[in-house]
């Protein structure tokens, strides 16, 4: 059986398993957002940092990328997505559709945030988010790589994302 996930944060720049095919895709009724607060791989329970999640809303689109795993490892792959992405609960996972570029809509294992969960924080200011983005260092080093790399891989892809490139140019204002 054909597994694909949807890519639309660190997934695009280190999906952590064997991938055979990557086509752009969009989500609709997501947007992505900094709304998660990260306690282990970007941040502390002291000094949470800020990770993309997919917040639910209505009448908005998320494009990304559609990640089909390896043929015979896809067992592998959901094990290794479960224990990376659902390390503290905050994110569900969904089997979404996700449309692919100039093809079918597909299925997908998707990572949405649980809005009634403590680590939601959905609505922040911009320059909050980026004072938070800026400081903020976790398991996996500091908050602002995380930022930088997903917006370099959205802009290689040429997904304009407007929060994600402001953020990136006031963290890196304020890092020097």
């Amino acid at each position: 059986m054909t597994m694909w996930v949807f890519g639309y944060g660190s997934l695009l720049w280190n999906p952590g398993f064997d991938v055979a095919e990557e086509v752009p895709a969009t989500l609709s009724g997501y947007a992505r957002s900094f709304c998660m607060r990260s306690i282990h791989h970007r941040g502390t329970d002291e000094d949470p940092g800020l990770v993309l999640a997919l917040d639910e809303h209505q009448d908005t689109v998320c494009n990304g990328v559609a990640l089909r795993a390896t043929p015979g490892t896809e067992d592998a792959t959901l094990a290794y997505l479960r224990e990376r992405e659902l390390i503290s609960s905050a994110y569900l996972e969904r089997m979404l559709d996700i449309a692919l570029e100039g093809g079918p809509t597909v299925q997908a294992v998707t990572y949405v945030i649980d809005p009634d969960h403590v680590q939601y924080c959905g609505g922040l200011p911009l320059e909050e988010q980026a004072q938070i983005i800026a400081r903020a260092v976790g398991g996996r080093g500091p908050n602002y790589e995380y930022l930088f790399n997903t917006a370099q891989h959205l802009t290689a892809l040429g997904v304009a994302d407007p929060d994600l490139d402001w953020l990136s140019r006031r963290v890196a204002a304020i890092t020097g």
